[in-house]
């Protein structure tokens, strides 16, 4: 992963090129619409209306998260994030079903596609952004882990493939005169749509949650810790994610016969181990005479 400094500066330019291409596929979508009467580029526009409301408030968290620790809030502002993505999935929710409702009534009254090569041109360079900010999303995502500009790129991707989807219901629509299709092509993006408020809403809930790492994060740690020659077991294991940083607490086993000092130098050693596996991460190690863990649960019985 990259520095702290250059993470900080990666999620800024990734929250404000995410804004800057929502506020641009706004303003001419809402030409299109104006010229077209799609009720598919009409989801479409209202879908990146959103994505700029969304984006916004994600730049807003971002910002946020990126505060350093402070005297109320020792461990940071990274929740900031998985709060940014529940608003998210929200405003994602709530234009699925505008979408399904405005879809189905032109169903049941279909009208016909006015002026569809403008929509259709406007769809295409809408992609062309869309996907440019997509691209460069993921390269920020690789770099700081961050949910907040992953929920950001999920909902992007989706608008690729909604789009996509817009473009088929337009040509059906204009170019062969089923005018169901557009209200077809609503509902598919509806369903897109849907599905990436769920996705965002998991991954921010289970972050405020403090879900722990996957299991094979977690031996991970285990292997890590345990390839120091002088710790016996590790027990205790606790791990949770907050933004782009992480916090990994556990209790090692070492021999009761050592000096703290050692002890303490151990400890250390092991820490730094973990720091390195995982770089952004806050490590608390408690230190244990062997067998500490067998004999408390003996006692407890």
């Amino acid at each position: 992963m990259a520095s702290d400094d250059e993470m900080g500066r990666l999620k800024r330019l990734a929250t404000i090129a995410a804004v800057a291409v929502a506020a641009t596929l706004v303003a001419i979508k809402t030409i299109a619409w104006g010229m077209t009467g799609s009720v598919a580029l009409l989801a479409s526009l209202f879908d990146s209306a959103l994505d700029l409301l969304a984006s916004g408030l994600n730049m807003i968290a971002v910002r946020h998260a990126l505060e350093p620790a402070d005297h109320e809030h020792r461990f940071g502002h990274g929740k900031a994030e998985a709060l940014a993505g529940l608003g998210q999935s929200a405003f994602v929710t709530g234009s699925a079903m505008f979408l399904v409702a405005e879809s189905i009534d032109r169903l049941i009254d279909p009208r016909p596609i006015e002026n569809g090569l403008i929509g259709t041109a406007v769809m295409v360079v809408s992609i062309a952004l869309t996907l440019a900010l997509v691209l460069f999303q993921r390269s920020v995502m690789r770099r700081t882990a961050s949910l907040a500009i992953a929920a950001d790129q999920l909902h992007y991707v989706g608008d690729l493939l909604t789009n996509v989807a817009v473009i088929l219901a337009i040509g059906l629509a204009a170019g062969i005169g089923w005018t169901s299709a557009d209200a077809v092509g609503g509902l598919v993006v509806a369903a897109v749509i849907a599905w990436s408020a769920w996705s965002i809403f998991r991954a921010s809930y289970d972050q405020l949650m403090d879900r722990e790492f996957d299991d094979a994060e977690r031996e991970r740690v285990r292997a890590v810790a345990l390839a120091h020659p002088d710790v016996r077991a590790i027990h205790d294991l606790r791990t949770r994610t907050s933004g782009s940083g992480a916090f990994i607490q556990f209790h090692i086993e070492l021999d009761g016969a050592m000096t703290l000092f050692k002890a303490h130098r151990i400890s250390d050693e092991v820490e730094r181990a973990v720091q390195e596996a995982f770089p952004h991460a806050d490590v608390i190690i408690h230190q244990d005479p062997e067998g500490i863990e067998q004999q408390t649960r003996l006692e407890r019985a």
